[in-house]
């Protein structure tokens, strides 16, 4: 009773030691991660670091190198509220694939200061009032644009974008976008009847004078609209870039090969030559061959081909003998799929032979079985790549 208690309580032990999820040091000064060992594969992990003095903001983007900037994954860390810490902490949720290299670029980011928000808003606001004086011009018959509403709603959100660049909201809110406001004061510039106004130029009569001035009123009216929705945004301090690390092409451990190997139980059903259908079941052994990696996929790699064999023969009540081919032993093949972890339904064709008692004769037979098994991963020493 003993022994079963301390097997029991070393296996939950175990368990928890393997459970327990990896971190890894990136030492900002020499730029290096991990100290030069590969980083952990196919399971999620922390990186760790010192904490650069009036830092706020650390985010991490891992990619692959090759890939496009939108498939990188992004992973932030940020000070909690004005609790004084020296270490940051980020989770690596998507694990990296096995014996794969990888881009990590590094981002600091402090508190924007008061010049640096003036800097920002004043250059996002010249920017913005110079593309829409660009834009728009005070024509005879009206406002002419040279480009439509959504077409310059898209460019002055990206004039914000590509100024911000540098600097983000602290709670992570990216610029939502000029609003409805801003669209239908676009919409007003159609309605405008201008037959003989001139831009910047006041007419020779009242009247042009009049609608010169309401046209300049009206553009006026627009950028401050703009300006208005941009302070907005930035009414609550960002925090600046301060500088960058970037570590190129680091490789990730190479996770050794593996096989499933099953012990189950399984039956298949024989008809052919017997009087009637009889049913024969018993242990078998055998492979899986995973259809993909279940970190990834996880459908795909819980599903399988096996093969095997069931571990003894059989015998119809007539006295017929049933074996299989090549081993002497019946064969199966089929789809598997795992459930509960551990355990694999399999489900497929087993190939029998049958020698008659009477004739003497052995035929080879095809019969559908199915089987459950306990699986275990059989660790082998292949070379390719995960």
């Amino acid at each position: 009773m003993k022994k079963i208690l301390f097997i029991t309580l070393a296996l939950i032990i175990s368990n928890h030691v393997l459970g327990q999820i990896k971190s890894v040091n990136f030492d900002v000064v020499t730029n290096q991660i991990n100290s030069g060992v590969p980083l952990p594969s196919e399971e999620p992990f922390y990186i760790k670091g010192t904490l650069p003095t009036n830092i706020k903001f650390v985010k991490v983007k891992v990619n692959r190198p090759g890939k496009s900037d939108k498939q990188a994954e992004e992973y932030v860390w940020k000070t909690a509220f004005d609790f004084q810490v020296s270490q940051y902490e980020l989770f690596v949720a998507t694990p990296l694939k096995s014996n794969t290299e990888y881009n990590l670029e590094f981002s600091y980011y402090e508190n924007a200061n008061e010049e640096q928000m003036d800097e920002v808003k004043s250059a996002l606001n010249k920017n913005l009032e110079s593309y829409i004086n660009a834009n728009l011009e005070v024509a005879s018959g009206g406002i002419k644009s040279y480009s439509n509403d959504q077409v310059m709603i898209a460019q002055m959100n990206q004039i914000v974008e590509n100024g911000l660049l540098d600097y983000r909201h602290f709670l992570g809110r990216d610029f939502p976008g000029f609003s409805d406001l801003v669209k239908q004061k676009l919409d007003q510039k159609d309605k405008l009847k201008l037959r003989r106004a001139r831009f910047n130029i006041l007419g020779r009569n009242e009247e042009d004078n009049e609608k010169a001035v309401y046209a300049n009123a009206y553009i006026d009216e627009l950028v401050g609209t703009v300006q208005n929705e941009v302070d907005q945004f930035l009414a609550r301090s960002l925090i600046a870039l301060v500088d960058e690390r970037i570590v190129n092409a680091y490789p990730t451990e190479k996770k050794p090969h593996t096989l499933p190997l099953n012990f189950g139980y399984g039956a298949f059903a024989v008809k052919r030559t017997l009087s009637s259908t009889e049913y024969f079941n018993g242990p078998y052994v055998g492979l899986s061959f995973p259809l993909g990696n279940k970190t990834f996929q996880k459908f795909l790699g819980n599903a399988s081909i096996s093969t095997g064999v069931f571990l003894q023969n059989f015998e119809s009540k007539s006295g017929n003998q049933i074996s299989g081919p090549l081993v002497n032993l019946p064969i199966y093949a089929g789809l598997g799929y795992k459930i509960f972890n551990v355990m694999r339904f399999n489900a497929g064709a087993v190939m029998i032979n049958m020698e008659e008692v009477n004739s003497g004769s052995n035929t080879n037979y095809i019969q559908p079985y199915v089987g459950l098994s306990l699986e275990f991963n059989l660790w082998v020493g292949l070379n390719n790549r995960r």
